[in-house]
């Protein structure tokens, strides 16, 4: 384990980093396109088969920000080996998986390490210069967007040539490597969060999140109408207030409502939400409107799972190429005009995939708009949540702010499944119009996003490390107080 007598190059962290967000980037996207494969080779059913990523996706949204709230207080440098252990172990008992009741509890063991990315942004703000923070935790919030449409490309070829089974060896021998080197080379957190964990409140919120997110991911197949998706909404409605009650009066809260209720801290998470629900829904629904037989529905293109995946290689590019130069923009025109323009040509690519998805270069040009936006959208907001908080705060700040939009990401892909396949064909297959109204509906949340970044406040004087003790609530409402200078 690194000491902290003699701090490793920030260069070298930045590293190994990035080799653990993209592990757990890949494991988000790699399976979605082989749903059908599984559902064959483990002998199981379609209902059945989803939740490989329900699974992932409650885990997730559970653990993304307690774990950033553990590292906090405990040390991230810890916690960021504990998360991509999680990855290794998932991903070991997954691949080696016999039944699909074993691949949906690996699943839910690798949703642990949604804690990667909130513990990197800390760390990257504890160990970097300050002129190189931007730059390191845009590239690395890129590399989420990446790695989805990496594992979207990889998919096909990876069960092609080999099986299903390498889609979870593969990332289980990169996150066995990060681990090891995080264990060896990052320092540990010279920031530390006094105070204990708060096991209450870590038990509402996951209650909230979890009766939430089943009822918006399982409603479409259970019926919006069913009694237990209407209850599941009754209790997220029910849970919801007792914990932000709860957390406003706890002298040790898990996530500080203060905290939450700075400007730049809700605005980027309202963006984040509305950014959310289109860009994840375009990793799920492109390839299935580029799989589409074309000579049957008229419209599509009759790809194959690789082909489609190299389809969308372009936005992948296009992502990273965005991500990586973020820094350099945000240095210069500032985080929030970033975020705008990244919402904006979010915006523009899909309204180009309501009105023009006839030719593939059509296609090609949207989905690479698309990409620019995610990589420069994904930055900007990951820098203005880090820059707004204190910085014993990162980790749950950041935590919170991915988890709200992986919520985002299931409302949206639960309101386009809705609309695509309202009208259906004889076949099964959604008709043309299904397609063109759920994008239009992701055009409407994602000009909301670029509309509210607008109004993202930004930040003129702040004061990152204020000197003497502090309680969490007396930080947070210094963070607060920064922001009077702030202008919309």
């Amino acid at each position: 384990m690194a000491g902290t007598d003699q701090r490793t190059d920030y260069r070298v962290t930045f590293l190994v980093l990035c080799a653990g967000v993209a592990s757990f980037s890949l494991l988000q996207s790699m399976v979605n396109p082989v749903l059908p494969t599984i559902e064959a080779a483990l002998d199981t059913d379609q209902a059945t088969v989803t939740w490989v990523l329900t699974a992932y996706l409650l885990s997730a949204s559970v653990f993304t920000p307690i774990i950033g709230r553990i590292g906090d207080k405990v040390g991230k440098e810890r916690m960021l080996v504990v998360a991509l252990v999680a990855l290794a172990v998932g991903s070991l008992l997954a691949a080696l998986a016999p039944s699909i009741g074993v691949l949906i509890a690996a699943r839910a063991i690798q949703g642990i390490g949604g804690g990667v990315l909130p513990l990197t942004f800390g760390i990257i703000r504890d160990e970097f210069p300050r002129d190189k923070v931007a730059g390191a935790v845009g590239t690395s919030a890129a590399l989420l967007a990446v790695g989805g449409g990496i594992g979207l490309v990889l998919a096909g070829p990876i069960v092609d040539v080999l099986s299903y089974h390498w889609l979870f060896w593969i990332p289980m021998v990169m996150t066995v490597l990060a681990a090891l080197a995080a264990y060896f080379f990052v320092p540990e957190s010279p920031e530390r969060t006094a105070g204990r964990i708060n096991v209450s409140s870590a038990l509402l919120m996951s209650s909230w999140l979890v009766t939430l997110l089943l009822a918006v991911s399982q409603g479409h197949s259970w019926g919006w109408g069913s009694p237990i998706t209407v209850g599941l909404f009754v209790a997220t409605a029910v849970l919801l207030p007792v914990w932000v009650r709860a957390e406003a009066r706890s002298d040790s809260p898990l996530i500080d409502m203060r905290m939450m209720r700075i400007p730049t801290v809700w605005t980027v998470n309202l963006v984040s939400l509305l950014f959310g629900m289109g860009m994840y829904s375009m990793f799920a629904f492109l390839p299935q409107f580029l799989q589409t037989p074309d000579d049957v529905t008229g419209y599509g293109f009759g790809a194959s799972v690789t082909q489609s995946g190299l389809m969308l290689l372009g936005q992948t590019v296009a992502t990273f190429l965005a991500g990586i130069y973020s820094g350099r923009l945000a240095a210069r025109f500032g985080s929030k005009a970033v975020l705008v323009v990244g919402a904006t040509l979010t915006a523009f690519g899909t309204l180009g995939l309501v009105v023009a998805h006839d030719q593939l270069w059509m296609v090609l040009a949207e989905t690479t708009v698309l990409g620019l936006g995610f990589g420069l959208s994904f930055a900007a907001m990951s820098n203005l949540i880090v820059d707004a908080v204190p910085q014993s705060q990162t980790g749950v700040a950041s935590g919170m702010n991915a988890n709200i939009r992986t919520v985002g990401g299931a409302l949206g892909s639960a309101v386009l499944a809705s609309v695509v396949t309202a009208n259906a064909r004889p076949d099964g297959l959604p008709v043309e119009a299904g397609y063109t109204h759920g994008f239009g509906v992701l055009v409407v949340t994602s000009t909301l996003a670029a509309l509210v970044a607008v109004f993202v406040p930004v930040i003129k004087a702040r004061t990152h490390v204020v000197p003497g003790p502090q309680t969490e609530a007396e930080a947070a409402e210094h963070a607060a107080a920064a922001e009077v200078t702030a202008v919309r």
